[in-house]
């Protein structure tokens, strides 16, 4: 192997080990990623994580358009529960509120733009999902459909990460 494979493969080496010390690494679960399953099948979006005060109160405002496959997903620290307006938000959303088990407990269908309405989680959530308005209904995904994703404790989850 010469010099610039050697420099590769040490610097790949160092960025798996560094992004394993980060976080824990579960097989199938990455932050930018959410699956959804119930008995209608299964969906998946890609993800911005919302995970800080300053993230959650930006969300999704200002944005004109958001792909199919993609959403937002707003991560608290415990189970509470929250409430969600639309101002400054653009385009029409489905809220996916999501227990601490991973287990959507109350959607949302089809948050109008610009409406400063409270839209309460109607129960505790750790998460709430944000996909384009009308996909849930589309695909099927009801409450008690589970979610997939790193933000939940693995031991109690619905669906945990495969280690």
């Amino acid at each position: 192997m010469g010099e610039r494979g050697k420099q590769l493969r040490t610097g790949i080496c160092a960025v798996l080990f560094s992004g394993v010390m980060a976080v824990p690494v579960w097989a199938g679960c990455t932050p930018d990623e959410v699956k959804l399953r119930g008995s209608w099948g299964q969906a998946r979006f890609t993800v911005e994580l919302a995970d800080d005060a300053s993230e959650r109160a930006q969300g999704l405002m200002h944005r004109e358009s958001l792909p199919r496959s993609a959403g937002m997903l707003f991560a608290y620290e415990t189970p509470s529960e929250v409430s969600f307006w639309m101002r400054n938000t653009l385009i029409p959303l489905d809220l996916l509120f999501v227990d601490e088990t991973g287990q959507v407990n109350h959607i949302h269908s089809e948050a109008q733009p610009l409406d400063e309405t409270l839209i309460p989680s109607n129960g505790k959530a750790l998460a709430v999902l944000e996909i384009n308005g009308g996909l849930a209904a589309q695909y099927g995904i009801t409450v008690g459909s589970e979610m997939q994703h790193q933000v939940f404790d693995q031991a109690g989850a619905v669906w945990p990460c495969e280690r």
